[in-house]
């Protein structure tokens, strides 16, 4: 059964195999990392390690039983109660409901862990895959996101309030 962890530095290998395992997949729907990602990418994952110490950032992996990575989901600029979400699957998992549960749990942690009241997502016009992802996870849109937000492509804000379930 996949669990989602919390980063640390351990994870660096399986991350850095899921990147580029994926690198063709997540183009298709998302603009490219570009090969400096990947040049740079321990510096870059010490980066995003840090801002995690911060409190700025919090990231998180999907391990599968085999210690390899199925997807990340991260909350992004933590301020005021309140983030923004980003994640990517593996494409052997998608279309699965993976991405659905596991934000999903995502939400549920950042109420209970991180204090969040509120996750707002942006998604191109045709991600229609992501967009069906947030609004089973109880996400609603809430106005345009403009090509600075997507990486060069228009599309729409997302919002989910978050209530602590005891």
């Amino acid at each position: 059964m996949p669990e989602l962890k919390q980063l640390h530095a351990g994870h660096a290998p399986a991350v850095l195999a899921f990147e580029l395992a994926n690198r063709a997949y997540f183009a298709t729907s998302v603009s490219d990392r570009g090969d400096d990602f990947f040049d740079q990418f321990t510096d870059r994952y010490n980066a995003l390690l840090a801002e995690q110490e911060a409190g700025i950032c919090a990231f998180y992996v999907l391990v599968a039983e085999d210690g390899s990575v199925l997807g990340r989901f991260n909350l992004y600029d933590l301020e005021d109660g309140t983030a923004r979400l980003g994640y990517r699957v593996a494409e052997q998992v998608a279309g699965r409901g993976v991405a659905t549960t596991t934000v999903r749990e995502l939400c549920l942690l950042a109420a209970w862990r991180h204090g969040l009241r509120a996750l707002r997502a942006a998604t191109a016009h045709e991600n229609v895959a992501s967009q069906k992802v947030l609004a089973k996870a109880g996400f609603v849109p809430v106005g345009p996101a403009g090509p600075a937000d997507l990486g060069g492509k228009p599309g729409t804000w997302y919002q989910r309030d978050l209530v602590l379930q005891s």
